[in-house]
């Protein structure tokens, strides 16, 4: 039996504002009130639209808030009810990605290029050769494949192949969905470029800094709109964007549509992980609609096995074998067996002492990010809440920190809302220090994606809380040497096993896990299931 959404205030009130303006009345404009607010529950937990029968689409188009066209608040199109505004973003991408497949790339000196990027060392298939052999036929591509499987050694090369073709230097956008992403692929990029097989020219016309998609479009907060549209398209010959499973269907309508028409576009991700917080599966969609355009990178080559195995084992909701291994005495990866506040303190050990004993930043974020808490749930029990207020607790009670108020030496924080005039953005962490510049005032310091550091007083950030714990959603686009996953006590609707498979992958080295048996089961068994019309419409335009 399915069970009854919860409607929020908005949605009655929303649906409650529509329905009045219907030409319905009676039981019909009750039954389309219900529709419409289940339009916008739905919505809000990330599908594009909801499925109708026949019978309410009947219903919805004679209420005269509706077409079949893009002239009415709601669109109804085959068995599927819109706001207006999301199918218009979905028919815009579809055009937009459609076009952009049309155009197929040739180059004599390919072969031999490709030969030296990628020489042959085994009768294996390589992947990441056929990833770039894609890319450099293709206007649009996708790369997508687990972690440690090459994605940014193989955009790196590509980049580099695609240089080496061109007539002219390439102008070429690197971009992510947040700070934290942007910062760790321009990490990434600046240690492969030395080791890339081609002339210092080229290397010199590699792009070095990578920025957010938000940034690189225009943001103009708080209208939704950006600087950068088709009208005034971005200046690039190519765009890269990483960590595209976060982009969400709004966001990636509006950049497509600010390419110019003769742009490439690269699409990097593991379509496994989370799909975006807001509406859509746009990665998800866009790799199961165009095999063609996409190239999975299936080795591995940098990730530990045995995480790697129990992630494979998630992703495929085998719940036995996940839990089986957790239970098999791997040095890397388990289940907590000891009390979790004071584990948790004693994985901060190092963090603690470089912040007594060292004025190196670069020093004391390395021993901060070596171990991370990942949750579920942002409230209740083995939530980010409990566990951040139980750890602050715990510390002041051992005298390892003085919360003196809001703000301490060694406070954590990360940075929930955005300030472009201080080029904070939400998910950025800071840690709260003693600045020996300023004879030990408190001051927030950020490190930025070019490696300098940024600090500001406590008392200008934007809205941020302490960060001793995560969500699993705010961990996307980092990695953590060692990381613990807390499961709350009870099943929720957030619980699936993308949200287990992002977290596991988070981890260099270790994945230790807090959870009841039946919790972790129940998670690994639910999946999360959007449901929109961009596979299908791309599925029936590519044929």
């Amino acid at each position: 039996m399915t069970e009854e959404p919860t409607f929020t205030r908005l949605d009655m009130a929303f649906s409650r504002f529509l329905s009045r303006r219907s030409a319905l009345t009676g039981a019909a404009q009750d039954n389309f009130e219900k529709l419409i607010a289940r339009l916008s529950f739905e919505q809000n937990q990330g599908h594009s639209c909801i499925r109708i029968d026949a019978k309410a689409r009947e219903a919805v188009l004679a209420s005269g808030l509706a077409s079949t066209t893009d002239t009415a608040p709601l669109i109804v199109e085959d068995d599927r009810l819109y706001l207006q505004r999301y199918w218009a973003y979905e028919k815009n991408l579809v055009n937009r990605i459609y076009a952009m497949t049309r155009v197929n790339v040739s180059h004599a000196d390919a072969e031999a290029l490709l030969d030296r990027y990628f020489p042959t060392t085994t009768g294996e298939t390589d992947w990441q050769r056929e990833a770039a052999k894609t890319a450099l036929n293709r206007t649009f591509c996708i790369i997508t494949g687990g972690p440690g499987t090459g994605k940014t050694t193989t955009i790196v090369k590509i980049l580099a192949l695609l240089q080496e073709l061109a007539e002219r230097s390439l102008y070429i956008a690197l971009a992510a969905p947040t700070g934290k992403a942007a910062m760790r692929l321009q990490e990434s990029i600046g240690n492969s470029k030395s080791t890339l097989p081609c002339a210092e020219a080229i290397k010199q016309f590699l792009p070095e800094s990578v920025t957010t998609l938000h940034r690189l479009l225009g943001s103009r907060p708080p209208s939704p709109y950006f600087r950068h549209n088709a009208e005034k398209p971005l200046p690039f010959d190519l765009v890269v964007v990483d960590e595209a499973s976060m982009v969400d269907l709004a966001l990636m309508s509006k950049l497509v549509d600010a390419l110019k028409p003769s742009a490439r576009l690269i699409l990097l991700g593991d379509k496994d992980q989370l799909a975006s917080v807001e509406s859509g599966a746009v990665l998800a969609d866009l790799t199961a609609a165009l095999p063609n355009h996409t190239v999975e990178l299936k080795k591995a080559h940098r990730f530990d096995m045995t995480i790697k195995n129990l992630a494979e084992a998630v992703n495929l909701q085998h719940p036995e074998a996940a839990w089986s291994s957790l239970q098999a005495g791997y040095e890397n990866i388990g289940l907590l067996n000891q009390e979790a506040i004071a584990y948790i303190v004693g994985q901060r050990r190092d963090y603690l002492r470089a912040i007594e004993s060292s004025n190196d930043i670069e020093h004391i974020f390395n021993a901060f990010k070596r171990f991370q808490v990942l949750c579920a749930n942002r409230a209740g029990k083995n939530s980010v809440a409990d566990i951040n207020s139980q750890v602050e607790r715990l510390l002041a009670s051992i005298g390892h920190i003085d919360p003196i108020g809001t703000w301490y030496h060694g406070r954590p924080v990360m940075i929930t809302q955005n300030d472009a005039a201080l080029q904070l953005y939400n998910g950025d962490i800071g840690l709260c220090l003693k600045d020996a510049e300023q004879s030990g005032k408190l001051m927030v310091f950020f490190q930025r994606p070019d490696g300098s550091i940024k600090k500001c007083l406590p008392a200008r950030l934007p809205h941020c809380e302490t960060v001793y714990a995560m969500t699993i959603h705010k961990s996307q686009g980092s990695e953590f040497d060692e990381i613990l996953i807390a499961l709350p006590d009870q099943h929720n609707p957030v619980l699936t096993k993308e949200l287990l498979y992002t977290a596991i992958t988070r981890a260099r080295k270790s994945v230790i896990i807090l959870a009841d048996q039946k919790v972790f089961n129940e998670t690994v068994l639910s999946k999360i299931d959007r449901f929109g019309g961009l596979a299908q419409k791309l599925t029936c335009t590519a044929d």
